[in-house]
């Protein structure tokens, strides 16, 4: 885990000069990302945040996956809460210039997990019962409840380094998240090495909805990126500065 922190050239910003407080392995990701009209998107982030855009375009994104080996700096693994399945849909911002993501819902299937992350983040996390099947390369994720979603992904090519000004290593390479609550805008920071992915090839059997924004945006082919096996360390929410 230890070699994430030999790559940071890719990074916006510099790491935060205090230790990373909590680790993990995500697996099994699926990035589904669809381009959405700015005004129809902007009405529904916290005023302080501005979106970020890439073609002209604001951009919703959808991420199952399985996170794993969840701990504390310098203790094991949770016992039995150290993995569990996760669904999370974001969108992409800025605040006073700083790139991040914002995130709509975050879907966990265990509840001690989902009151945890709520009460370390503030975030809008919920508990949805989840499935995760994988044969032959081939990942079935399902999921209930608030947001329900189900689809069908394997990898389609040979995995890739996205290059820094492409639509794909400006939806991935993000290094912090922001929310606002009252009058505070909040900041998490986390890091990995770079992304390193496949194109994915997806069948969404039930596709997602957010009641803001029109079916059709989801009725589109979205773009759609495959990771496999990314260590991720995690720094506590802080006031942006």
């Amino acid at each position: 885990m230890a070699n994430a922190f030999s790559e940071t050239s890719q990074r916006p910003f510099a790491l935060p000069s205090s230790p990373w407080i909590a680790a993990q392995q995500w697996d099994f990701m699926l990035f589904l990302h669809w381009p959405v009209s700015a005004k129809k998107l902007e009405p529904h982030i916290p005023a302080a945040l501005s979106l970020d855009l890439f073609g002209g375009s604001a951009w919703v994104s959808i991420v199952p996956f399985l996170a794993r080996g969840t701990r504390l700096r310098g203790l094991p693994p949770f016992p039995f809460y150290h993995s569990y399945l996760e669904i999370n849909i974001r969108t992409y911002v800025t605040y006073k210039g700083v790139p991040g993501v914002y995130f709509f819902s975050l879907g966990v299937d265990k509840w001690p997990v989902v009151l945890g992350a709520r009460a370390a983040s503030l975030l809008p996390y919920y508990h949805a019962q989840m499935k995760l099947l994988v044969r032959n390369q081939r990942v079935n994720f399902q999921s209930g409840s608030k947001h329900p979603f189900r689809a069908v992904y394997f990898p389609s090519s040979s995995v890739f380094i996205p290059q820094e000004g492409s639509i794909d290593f400006w939806l991935l390479e993000r290094y912090c998240l922001f929310d606002q609550k009252g009058g505070f805008v909040f900041r998490g920071d986390i890091h990995h090495d770079r992304w390193r992915v496949a194109e994915a090839r997806c069948t969404v059997l039930d596709p997602p909805s957010l009641s803001f924004l029109p079916d059709a945006v989801f009725e589109q082919k979205p773009l759609a990126h495959f990771a496999h096996k990314k260590n991720v360390f995690a720094w506590p929410l802080q006031i942006a500065r």
